[in-house]
């Protein structure tokens, strides 16, 4: 089955599954569970990929990372939102939609969320249709980086939850990994992905799969990660103390 075939499948499921999701969003008023789709998603990709497709050593590899990573950040996720009001993001969002918050949500949301997620799942789909099966020290070197961002990801979250449910008001967190870098999740998320890369780039064709991390890295970094989280506290004093002092992303750095 060739590269097109399964995009093309996958592009079908992944079209019918957002909009499951967004009929849960609007039983559940709570548009944040889409956070939790985002994981579940390329876990459905794997297991397209998975069924159609011969299986081979790079292929397994990346298919157990990948839902490894989705099912803790959705556990991670759902049982954060289960603890909690909508997250404020989508909040916002629903306030400034007004009368178009259906469509938006729908388009904006839920099915721009499945269109990225085809993007950014590029590895999945080269691992299975490369026709090769290499893994060499790049590979070596990339699983390592994943793991590296895996741990910084998973660490930095539980600190995060212990964080919050001792925290006093007008508090930040500042210790631990959020000591090193203001969004150490986006920093292990990032790594990830970048590994995967490098996990899958001696493949045939596997140098395409850039498009994944580039776009990951982009997204935290510029669009909905990063930005929105500090526009949020923008006001803060505590805050703004902490950011003065210590990296966005990258532990040690100026960025």
């Amino acid at each position: 089955m060739s590269l097109l075939d399964i995009y093309g499948i996958a592009a079908v499921a992944i079209g019918i599954y957002a909009s499951a999701w967004f009929s849960l969003a609007l039983m559940l008023k709570r548009n944040d569970i889409a956070d939790i789709a985002w994981g579940m998603g390329f876990i459905l990709v794997v297991i397209i990929c998975y069924s159609l497709i011969p299986s081979t050593r790079v292929s397994i590899v990346v298919s157990s990372l990948v839902i490894l990573w989705g099912v803790r950040l959705s556990m991670h996720i759902g049982f954060r939102a289960l603890s909690s009001h909508e997250d404020f993001r989508y909040a916002q969002w629903r306030k400034e939609w007004g009368t178009a918050f259906y469509w938006r949500t729908f388009l904006q949301v839920f099915l721009l969320q499945g269109a990225i997620l085809l993007i950014v799942a590029a590895p999945i789909f080269i691992s299975y249709t490369s026709g090769t099966d290499a893994f060499g020290w790049i590979s070596g070197a990339g699983l390592t980086i994943w793991m590296v961002g895996f741990l910084f990801q998973s660490i930095a979250d539980a600190q995060l939850s212990r964080f919050k449910k001792q925290k006093q008001p007008g508090q930040i967190m500042d210790r631990g990994l959020w000591k090193y870098s203001r969004h150490p999740n986006y920093f292990g998320e990032i790594l990830m992905w970048w590994g995967l890369y490098l996990i899958v780039v001696p493949l045939s064709h596997g140098w395409i799969t850039i498009m994944s991390p580039a776009l990951i890295t982009y997204l935290l970094a510029c669009v909905s990660g990063v930005p929105m989280l500090e526009k949020k506290y923008a006001n803060h004093p505590a805050y703004q103390v902490y950011k003065s002092k210590t990296p966005a992303l990258v532990p040690f750095s100026k960025c």
